[in-house]
């Protein structure tokens, strides 16, 4: 018997980051949106313990872990029930892109354990363990749109009226998330021990005005991501000349993503910006978070 579960790439409409704390960890106060762009994760009963990771074709995923270091291999133990597992991984969102890849996949593999083992254990408890495995994961769980604070895994919904169209440009090569919160720090030894809150970004996402939300999105690590790697500001600087309402990059980069008016001018910015970059896709947000899509013992299926 096998459980496929489907998790949501997040992008950050708000990203404020505090000094780092005694344990290292900076505080956050986030905005995390769903946006529809999809993992895959199939968890089954097995003879041995194995894992398998696939993408799509403009996905690189060799630098995906096959081992028991996978988050989603990791999250299995959470709940431990006995008896091995097959692992199957089939990613549409960017690797090390910012995107929380990563993230969806433990959130996919809690869900679909509890699910194929039928353990029915509440929402309290699978959010505790997601926490555990990475301060993105519990956001992964809910989906939607939402906001964090404490490292990011303290997640409350929050007023959202609008349906936004992004357009999200992958870059081939990763970018170490720890390298660029190291970066935050060497250019902001001075940050507040907590960030500010986002008030003007819940009050435009409660408007459902793409205007209003494009002058409030803000990230304080793009500045470090830039710093970093200067061409993502030609990019951002790129689909905004090209009617994106906004560009930013997505977390800790290096994927930008670019908020347009409607799907009509999201197709014009990806039609513009497929002429200078492989890679360019179209997603909605918000959508939800972490949810069955089959369920399989012989051939019935629910999708």
């Amino acid at each position: 018997m096998s459980t496929t579960v489907r998790a949501a790439a997040k992008i950050n409409l708000h990203l404020g980051v505090g000094a780092p704390r005694e344990d290292g960890f900076h505080p956050l106060d986030t905005v995390y949106q769903a946006i529809s762009l999809y993992d895959d994760v199939t968890v089954s009963d097995a003879g041995e313990d194995t894992i398998a990771v696939s993408g799509t074709p403009h996905i690189d995923v060799s630098g995906v872990p096959t081992d028991a270091t996978n988050i989603a291999v990791r999250a299995l133990a959470e709940a431990p029930c006995g008896g091995p597992h097959h692992v199957q991984i089939t990613k549409q969102i960017p690797v090390a892109g910012g995107m929380a890849g990563g993230s969806a996949d433990g959130a996919a593999a809690l869900l679909a354990h509890d699910r194929l083992h039928d353990l029915g254990q509440p929402d309290d408890v699978l959010l505790a363990q997601a926490a555990r495995l990475g301060s993105d994961v519990p956001f992964s769980l809910v989906g939607g749109t939402a906001r964090g604070r404490g490292r990011g895994e303290v997640v409350e919904p929050i007023v959202d009226h609008g349906t936004w169209w992004w357009v999200v440009v992958p870059a081939a090569v990763g970018l170490s998330t720890p390298e660029v919160y190291r970066h935050f720090d060497r250019l902001h030894p001075d940050a507040p021990a907590q960030p500010a809150e986002p008030t003007e970004l819940l009050a435009a996402l409660a408007s459902g005005e793409p205007v209003r939300l494009a002058r409030a999105l803000h990230n304080d690590l793009q500045e470090p991501a830039i710093d970093l790697r200067p061409e993502l500001g030609d990019l951002i600087a790129l689909g905004e000349a090209e009617g994106a309402l906004r560009g930013m990059v997505s977390g800790s980069g290096p994927t930008c993503v670019f908020l347009c008016d409607s799907q009509v001018g999201s197709m014009e910015v990806v039609t513009a910006l497929s002429a200078s970059y492989d890679v360019v896709l179209s997603a909605i947000g918000p959508v939800a978070g972490a949810h069955v899509v089959s369920t399989r013992e012989a051939e019935w299926d629910l999708r």
